[in-house]
Parts: C-alpha cells; sequence; structure tokens
C-alpha cells in the first residue's frame, strides 16, 4: 500500500546521542516513481492540448508558416502588406536598444507568422464546423448519393485526414439546434395521432395549438437564449431533472447492466478472471488519459461524434443530497474498491509508478479471496444505502460519514477507479436450464442482493465464482453506447490480448513482496445499520419485483433482414410494434432511444417508433389483408421509422425539445396544461439497441463462440416492457426483456415468444415476395 510505505518512508529514535533517522529506500523510490509518472501524465495532458488545441492543422505547420513568411522576406517582397512593419513598431522600447533593425524585423516577421498561423487555425476550425454542420447526407436514398454530398465528403476527408486525439473534433462540433416550435407541436400531434380516439386527438389539437401560439413563444425565446449562451441547450438539464434529482432507488429504475459473452468463458478462475478485466478497464483508462482512443464515428462514415461522455467514466461517483445528487468526479485514482464476502477492500493497482501485471493482480484478488476474516458490525449490508430512497443515504452519509474513520473508508470506495464486486455466486448459460439461467444472470447483474454493488460509482464490475463477468452501470453522466465501448474493448483485451495460460491462470511474474490489499474499517452504529436494513427491504421488494428474460434470437439476423433491402432497427421496430399489439391488444407510447453525439455534449432523443404507418401495417397484417398490401404498409413504415430516426439524430427530436420548454415554464413559474399532458405520458413500451462499435475487436468467423449478450435496464413503467436488443454479427439478435411481476399484464416470458414470433411473420411475409421477385427475374433471363 502506498499509504502504508509512506507512512514508514521516515522513522526516527530520539537516543542520548541525538535522532538515530532511518529511510526506507524502497518506499522512497515508490514515492518517486509515483511522482515521475505524475508528472509524466501531465506532460501528456499539455502535448495533448496543444495538439488538439490547433487541429485539423497541427504544431509543426507553425514552423511551415514562418519559413514560408521568411523565405517570401527574403525574396524582397512583404506577404504582410505592411503589418511586419507595423508590429515592428509597436515593439517595446527595450527591444529596441538591444535588438538590431535585422532583429527587430525577424521578430516582427515571427510574431506576424504567429498569428497567420492562428488565424488559419481559426479559418480551418470554422470550416470543418460547418461541414459537420450538414445532415443532408443521412437523408438520401441508399445508392443515390448528390453531388453536394460528395463534394462534402471530399472535403471532409481532406480536414480529417490527420490522425485526431480522442477529444480533436470536440470544439469543432456544431451546437444542437433549437427545433422551430411549430415543427415539434406539429411533429407531435402526428405521433400522438394513432393512440388517441377522435375526441382526445380533437382537445390534444386545440391544447397543442393554443400553447403554440401562447406561452410556447415566449418560452421559445428564453430557450434560444439558452442555446446561443451554453455548450448545449439539453444536456445540462437532462443530466439535472431526469437523473440526478430523481429520488428514488436508481437500482432498476436507472442502472443498467452488461454482460459477458454468450457461450465463452475465458476462464472458471474467479481470481484470474479478475486479474485481466482489472488490467483491460486500466489500459482503456490510459488510452483515454492519454487521448490515444480513436474517436467514434458514425458507422462506416468519417463523421465524428461528441466524446465529452469518456470525461466522467473513471473515477467518479454519484453522492446524494437532499433534492438533487451530484457527479463528482477526480482526476486519477491508482486503486480500486472492491467487495467480497460483506467485506471491503482497497487494492492498489500501482506500485513504483508502473502498473501491476495481470497475473499479480490475481494474486491480489487471491489474497481477498482467501482472507478469512469476518465483515465488521454493519459492514455487509452498507452498499444497501445506495440501492434504496436518495434521501435517506444523504441523511446518513452526512450524519456519520462526514468524517473520522467512515469518512476515510468511504473516500476510499468513492475515489476508486471503479468497483468490483467478486460475487460468491456461479451465473451464464449453463446447466440444464440455460434460458433461466441467463434470466437470473440479468437479474444479479441489474441488482444482485441489493446490498453487494456500489450503485453510486459510475460503474461497478461483477466477477463470479466460475468466472463469469458483467457490469453496473449508473446513468446520469453517461449514456449505454459510452459504456458499450468501455466493456467491448475490456472483452476483446482480456480474451484475444492478455489471455491466459494453459492452466487458466493470468500471463506474467508476480511480485510476492507486494503489500496485500486494505481492509476498510469502519464504526457504524446501530442507527445507520437501522437505515441500512430500511433501505435493503425497499431494493430488495423493487428486486423482487423484476421480471427479466433474456434470449438470444437465432432464426436469423441483420444479413438475411438487410436482403430485403430494409433496416435491421426499423424491422425489428416494426417487430416490437406487432408484438405489444399481440400481447396488449393495442398500441402504446414507444421509446427507442437515439442519439444526438453528432453535436457537441449531445445526448439522447426520442424516436417514437409507435407511428400512423406502423399502426396501418400491424392492423392490416392482423386482419389478414393481402400480402401485396401489407408488404407495401411495411415498407411505408420501414420509411417512416427511419425518417423519424434521422431527424432525431440530427436535432429534429420532439421529446428533449418539449422537456426544455417544460423546465423553462416551471423556472417562470406559468402553467401549460400541454407540456404537462405530454410530459406525464407513460413509456409502456421503452427499447434500445446496444451499438456493436468495434467489430475489429472480434474476429467472429474464427472465434463464433466470443459472442457479446449486450446488456438491459428495468421497465421504466410499471405496466410496460423494456427491451434492450443487440445485433451481432449476421445470423444474431439478443434480446433483453423486463417487466414487473405486480402488473398482471404483463410477462417477460410472454413477450419474448411474441416477439420472436412477430420477426418471423414478417420476415415470412418480405422473404415471399422476394422469392417471386426473383423467380421472375430468372423467368424473364430464361425467356
Amino acid at each position: 500500500m502506498a499509504e502504508a510505505h509512506q507512512a514508514v518512508a521516515f522513522q526516527f529514535t530520539i537516543t542520548p546521542e541525538g535522532i538515530d533517522l532511518r529511510l526506507s529506500y524502497q518506499a522512497l523510490n515508490q514515492i518517486y516513481q509515483s511522482g515521475v509518472r505524475s508528472w509524466k501524465k501531465r506532460f501528456s495532458r499539455l502535448r495533448n492540448g496543444v495538439i488538439k488545441g490547433v487541429y485539423p492543422a497541427s504544431p509543426s505547420s507553425w514552423l511551415f508558416v514562418v519559413i514560408a513568411i521568411l523565405a517570401t522576406m527574403y525574396m524582397r517582397s512583404d506577404p504582410s502588406m505592411g503589418l511586419i512593419k507595423m508590429i515592428q513598431q509597436h515593439l517595446p522600447l527595450s527591444l529596441h536598444m538591444s535588438l538590431s533593425a535585422q532583429g527587430q524585423t525577424m521578430l516582427s516577421a515571427l510574431v506576424f507568422s504567429t498569428l497567420l498561423w492562428l488565424s488559419l487555425i481559426l479559418a480551418l476550425r470554422f470550416c470543418l464546423k460547418l461541414l459537420l454542420s450538414y445532415h443532408q447526407w443521412m437523408f438520401e436514398q441508399h445508392g443515390r448519393v448528390s453531388n453536394t454530398t460528395k463534394v462534402w465528403v471530399t472535403l471532409l476527408r481532406l480536414l480529417s485526414s490527420r490522425k485526431p486525439l480522442l477529444y480533436s473534433y470536440q470544439t469543432s462540433l456544431p451546437h444542437l439546434p433549437v427545433p422551430p416550435i411549430k415543427d415539434t407541436v406539429s411533429r407531435y400531434l402526428k405521433s400522438a395521432r394513432p393512440l388517441l380516439t377522435d375526441p382526445e386527438f380533437k382537445r390534444m389539437t386545440e391544447l397543442a395549438e393554443r400553447f403554440e401560439s401562447t406561452l410556447g413563444n415566449r418560452l421559445q425565446r428564453y430557450l434560444k437564449l439558452k442555446a446561443l449562451w451554453a455548450t448545449n441547450y439539453v444536456s445540462d438539464w437532462w443530466e439535472e431533472y431526469i437523473y440526478l434529482r430523481g429520488r428514488g432507488p436508481i437500482m432498476v429504475n436507472s442502472n443498467y447492466y452488461g454482460m459477458d459473452f454468450l457461450y465463452v468463458t475465458p476462464t472458471p478462475i474467479q481470481a484470474a478472471r479478475a486479474g485481466n478485466t482489472i488490467t483491460a478497464l486500466l489500459l482503456y483508462r490510459r488510452k483515454v488519459n492519454r487521448e490515444e482512443l480513436k474517436p467514434s464515428r458514425v458507422p462506416g462514415t468519417v463523421i465524428p461524434l461528441c466524446a465529452a461522455q469518456c470525461e466522467r467514466m473513471f473515477n467518479t461517483t454519484r453522492t446524494p443530497g437532499v433534492e438533487t445528487d451530484v457527479l463528482q468526479h477526480w482526476q486519477d485514482s491508482e486503486f480500486v474498491a472492491v467487495y467480497h464476502k460483506g467485506r471491503f477492500f482497497r487494492l492498489w493497482v500501482y506500485t513504483a509508478g508502473r502498473l501491476l501485471s495481470p497475473r499479480e493482480l490475481e494474486h491480489q484478488i487471491q489474497r481477498i479471496l482467501d482472507d478469512p476474516s469476518a465483515p465488521q458490525p454493519g459492514e455487509e449490508k452498507l452498499g444497501a444505502l445506495t440501492a434504496g430512497e436518495r434521501v435517506p443515504w444523504f441523511h446518513t452519509r452526512e450524519q456519520h460519514f462526514s468524517s473520522g474513520i467512515n469518512k476515510r473508508s468511504l473516500d476510499c470506495i468513492e475515489k476508486a477507479a471503479f468497483f468490483v464486486t467478486l460475487d460468491d455466486e456461479e451465473q451464464g448459460m449453463r446447466g440444464e436450464d440455460p434460458v433461466g439461467n441467463l434470466d437470473r444472470y440479468a437479474k444479479s447483474l441489474l441488482h444482485g442482493k441489493c446490498y453487494d454493488r456500489w450503485f453510486d460509482k459510475s460503474f461497478s464490475i461483477i466477477i463470479y465464482k466460475n468466472g463469469k463477468s458483467g457490469l453496473n452501470a449508473e446513468h446520469s453522466w453517461a449514456d449505454a453506447p459510452t459504456v458499450a465501448h468501455l466493456w467491448e474493448y475490456t472483452l476483446a483485451t482480456d480474451a484475444f490480448q492478455l489471455g491466459y495460460t494453459e492452466d487458466g491462470h493470468c500471463k506474467g511474474d508476480v511480485d510476492r513482496s507486494l503489500p496485500s490489499p486494505q481492509r476498510l474499517a469502519w464504526e457504524i452504529p446501530s442507527e445507520v445499520q437501522a437505515q441500512a436494513c430500511s433501505s435493503l427491504a425497499v431494493a430488495q421488494a423493487l428486486a423482487d419485483d423484476v421480471d427479466c428474460h433474456v434470449f438470444p434470437f437465432q432464426e436469423f439476423g441483420k444479413g438475411r433482414i438487410k436482403k430485403l433491402r430494409v433496416s435491421p432497427d426499423a424491422f425489428i421496430q416494426i417487430g416490437l410494434q406487432l408484438a405489444y399489439f399481440r400481447d396488449r391488444g393495442g398500441f402504446c407510447l414507444t421509446y427507442e432511444a437515439s442519439m444526438t453525439r453528432l453535436f457537441r455534449e449531445g445526448r439522447t432523443e426520442t424516436v417514437r417508433s409507435c407511428s400512423n404507418e406502423t399502426c396501418a401495417f400491424v392492423r392490416a397484417l392482423e386482419s389478414g389483408e393481402a400480402d401485396d398490401q401489407c408488404r407495401r404498409l411495411f415498407k411505408l413504415a420501414s420509411e417512416r421509422h427511419q425518417n423519424l430516426y434521422r431527424l432525431a439524430m440530427t436535432g429534429g427530436g420532439i421529446d428533449r425539445h418539449l422537456f426544455c420548454l417544460y423546465v423553462v415554464s416551471k423556472y417562470l413559474g406559468v402553467e401549460s396544461p400541454f407540456l404537462k399532458e405530454v410530459l406525464s405520458e407513460p413509456w409502456r413500451l421503452s427499447t434500445s439497441q446496444t451499438p456493436v462499435q468495434q467489430m475489429e475487436l472480434f474476429d467472429l468467423k474464427n472465434h463464433p463462440d466470443f459472442i457479446s449478450l449486450g446488456g438491459g435496464f428495468g421497465p421504466v413503467a410499471d405496466d410496460g416492457y423494456g427491451v434492450s436488443y443487440i445485433i451481432v454479427g449476421e445470423d444474431m439478435i439478443n434480446f433483453h426483456v423486463s417487466s414487473k411481476h405486480s402488473c398482471s399484464e404483463t410477462d417477460s416470458h410472454r413477450f419474448g415468444t411474441q416477439i420472436c414470433k412477430a420477426l418471423q411473420d414478417i420476415l415470412t411475409l418480405l422473404a415471399a415476395d422476394a422469392k417471386t421477385s426473383s423467380s421472375s427475374s430468372q423467368s424473364k433471363k430464361l425467356l
């Protein structure tokens, strides 16, 4: 432990002969190496700050500009049109006294060259921002690219030719625009039409028109003012009011999970899997800190996405408050917090300035697993405080964890790079009931025992007894694609880069002189233990009510869907509408998460995927209309969904605009019946696709078993479903369905069955048309 080493680095004893000073050179060397590592990081940040600050130019381009200016001056030409002489005249008197006339001219030329270079950088960044503000490419038909878009792609490639750092594009990304209020209201009414009866729709139309013509314009002006001033007019309010101001449990209601490989467990040794996983995560953190990660891009393009969510990935925790929680982020941390059988440990991951090897981390984790000590009174279920209501956790934290030994131990958890749970259960797709075990696996990752996870940490890693792993992430600091990117890298690095020995242990050597992981000490009074039990009761009731169903759909995947010239996402979303109609006998307000990371600090937007066109297709299919008519309606529904998705991505969504208008109305103290009704509508079907972003990390052809299960989340509405899906490879789609046992009208397994049938029925419908078209074309060739 670094703290222990520093404490004994200097020892002295007062003797009759004077002071006997003894130095621990090993500890001093560790302190020295840690300092060197810290300074290296500072230098790296400074260097990266310069490189990304001048992007899309390079720091070396300054020298090119200087040489070019001096060369033209040597040829008796003045490229500055008199500006160099003007600069020379305004040099300080001391420089006039100390420099010759030639020296003054050279200095003035350097100043002019630097100013010219900075002006060129600003011009290039402005051009890049203009190019990134162009979104018409997204609305063009596949294979029919306009000349404007072709020119735009060429210019964008030219300006992006230099290898960028992770945050190089941040200042060049456009700001999220505020849509015209007329467009938002019109799109809302169109989205609400299939869910309302004629009298209900008439009443809603009157409310909307009254809002648009009166209060709406006033609220819109305030929102436009914020958009001019703020980097993103949505994100800060979204983070605060949707996430941090929630006073209920964040477990299940907000946090989400990610799963391990479906068929493969790289090693059955728990400590070894933990060693490689922790190493992979810290290597990813190093890449983030050094900005060595490639900026995320729209798949198949050179268009960058905002990387701001990476900034708080590590060393971050959510702390409770009375009205709102706070996200706290520390610059760096050299340890992780570990939980095992009711005990908390601090595990140092660096020694003498270097990262411990995977084998050394395995050795340290095994020490924790072999530790026979019992939990201190109240320690075992302390994590339940983060799983229950937020206000009791705030008061308990203020009264009992703000000083002394409890504060020091809590700081170790909250300032840790991330949280690790060494679970004493076995999970995964195994045994005689693999599907049922997947459901239990999902519930374990979503809530565990309600006290063996630290739900406030940015993310927690769970390593099970049989070597299976998973992740639980807090939602306020980032959205699922950012965490999915991290988890993809972790799984791939663990399995394909770090690897294991033949007997399942981590590779590398072990320094057995490493100090043991430190047990965190607590003094937990009876009232804290009582509150932990109370929070646990609330969390346990919530956890017991969640019904999770996870299943791999293997009948077909995006390969066959794309052959039908249909967007896989649109295909699945229409299938979900058909499944819901068959399950509940009607339609509901549907949430599909879309990103707005084409804009700076963008997060998400809602795609209201229950549209008039989708409902028309479902009704036609269920009423037995002709196949040709059903296929025509499906095509319209698919095109409508794609258009809605594109609008959401490019700033033309509905819900974030209405949400911000509602926040402004609350600040102004005015009531809007229209906004109040819109914001209170329940999302009974909440859906999200987990993107696969780094396919180059996974060789599915040579290693087809290394398929990710993706992740999931709890239901948003008490009487609704939460559905997450991940399209893996060409032939598989993994689904995660959640609902609540307390609602008699929902059943996750039943809905999963309906999803499978709906997807198969739609494919059968479309494939029949494809076969007919193929037969017809072959007949024409024969003729």
